[in-house]
């Protein structure tokens, strides 16, 4: 690690300036992804004083967390690629100020409208941001054991700032304010706006500034569509007209961005890339390992509170091992993959995952913190880290460098996709096992573990799943300098 942090990033294409050193971007693009996911999870905990103090209806809170998750996953792809276009630097600027800007927004709204616009338009922050942080990354630091460091460390940064999310939230709404949720990114936002306008270069891709704008329309209304769908399909089935009608029409929208990228001379996306057998395993592997990582945090929050009764406060600092935990094997996974096939080591990491989630369905109504949040957090989240360097290093080596962008792009979009179907898919289950266990006599208290246990059972399939397809990556091994 000291060769990275003492070397200097590349000097800009753009403007010939000497680039600052390379500690010094790390700190910058891990900043920007910190802040996006950490958006993610951290309203879970904030949730029920959010709806007592605008009037959120059950249908509200939803949307509380679904308009963010919305607009990330559908603007992802779009971000990815104006930041190769246009400039990453450039990029990065204008998705931390829109995020900045729409947090202060919602910290600050008087109505529920008010606040659900507001995490739209976070979302879409999110989404320019999310992609440029990992293709500045790539482009600051050449192919090898230096860009296996760095990505290992912006993994763990990423993962931290979702394990946190129940930490930061419950802190924040005990002693504070659930506004404080939002608000809090402001500060922070206008600090790593200065910080990244100092020591970011520019860069973009050798070619000419042209945006696939049909295919940005397209395929940004075909998985806004697909995630539309999957939300409806948690209040109303997924039989309801009102889930497959979206769906229909996002996967119509989706399929026709096919044949337009086909065809087009520049594509948003080009579809060669989806041949390429690392970025092609990876997104299905990320696919499956989503589903279960974010539903992770949003159940174990809600069993803390509505089972254990435990406050906000005491909730998020149960993450704190979590955070820990997913950091520590973030930043081991270079080392190992330094020593060893990089597939074992994302394998060990998904194996130690599904066991951890197969642990954690056990919980009762009578848990305690070791024996219910601890150990089986500590397991998953260790695993999980281990899991997320190599899919990332794999993904990314060997692609030219005008595509980084878009394959983070890709990369991020499905981990969003994956999240968001998991989580349905788990919540339709627990909800499915809760009712029967209330029609059978049980007691809400056990119903609700009953329900939760289950989630947490098919989780590890995800994850388990997912481990099986590591097998098609090719090894992303870094080679000693």
């Amino acid at each position: 690690m000291s060769e990275l942090l003492g070397r200097r990033a590349p000097t800009s294409r753009t403007g010939g300036r000497a680039a600052a050193p390379a500690w010094a971007v790390l700190a910058m693009v891990c900043a920007g992804q910190f802040l996006v996911v950490l958006d993610v999870s951290v309203v879970n905990v904030a949730l029920p004083s959010m709806r007592s103090a605008l009037s959120l209806g059950d249908g509200g809170q939803q949307w509380v967390v679904n308009a963010y998750a919305l607009t990330f996953a559908g603007f992802l792809l779009l971000g990815g690629r104006a930041a190769d276009l246009f400039g990453r630097k450039r990029t990065f600027l204008v998705g931390l100020g829109l995020f900045t800007a729409a947090s202060l927004a919602g910290g600050l709204a008087q109505d529920a409208w008010m606040l659900v616009g507001a995490r739209a338009v976070q979302g879409l922050g999110a989404a320019v941001l999310a992609p440029t942080t990992l293709s500045i990354l790539t482009t600051s630091f050449p192919e090898g054991s230096e860009r296996t460091r760095a990505i290992g460390t912006w993994t763990a940064v990423g993962a931290g700032g979702g394990a946190a999310g129940g930490l930061v939230g419950g802190l924040l709404t005990d002693y504070l304010s659930w506004r404080w949720v939002l608000l809090v990114n402001v500060p922070v936002g206008a600090l790593v706006l200065v910080g990244a306008a100092l020591c970011l270069t520019e860069s973009r891709a050798e070619r000419a500034r042209r945006l696939d704008v049909p295919g940005a329309v397209l395929v940004t209304a075909g998985v806004a569509g697909l995630a539309y769908g999957i939300a409806q399909s948690e209040s109303y089935g997924w039989a309801s007209v009102r889930s497959l009608l979206p769906l229909a029409a996002g996967a119509l929208l989706l399929a026709a961005f096919a044949l337009v990228e086909a065809r087009t001379v520049a594509p948003l996306m080009p579809l060669r890339l989806l041949r390429v057998r690392s970025v092609s395993a990876a997104n299905t592997v990320l696919l499956g390992c989503g589903a279960a990582t974010f539903s992770t945090w949003y159940f174990l929050s809600l069993y803390m509170q509505n089972v254990l009764g435990w406050s906000p406060v005491r909730a998020g600092v149960s993450f704190l091992p979590h955070t820990v935990a997913i950091i520590v094997g973030s930043k081991l996974a270079p080392r190992l993959m330094g020593r060893t096939d990089a597939r074992l080591v994302g394998a060990a990491g998904g194996v130690l995952s599904a066991a951890g989630l197969v642990w954690q369905s056990t919980l009762t109504v009578h848990g305690s913190f070791t024996g219910t949040i601890l150990g089986p957090g500590i397991l998953t989240m260790f695993g999980a880290g281990l899991l997320m360097t190599p899919i990332a290093a794999a993904a990314t080596s060997g692609v030219a460098m005008g595509e980084q962008g878009v394959v983070s792009g890709l990369l991020n979009t499905s981990r969003q996709l994956g999240g968001a179907l998991g989580l349905t898919i788990l919540a339709t289950a627990a909800a499915d096992r809760f009712t029967t266990r209330r029609t059978h006599g049980a007691d809400p208290a056990h119903a609700l573990t009953s329900g939760y246990g289950l989630a947490f059972l098919i989780a590890a399939a995800f994850v388990a799943t997912a481990t099986c397809l590591i097998a098609l990556l090719p090894n992303p091994t870094p080679k000693r300098a």
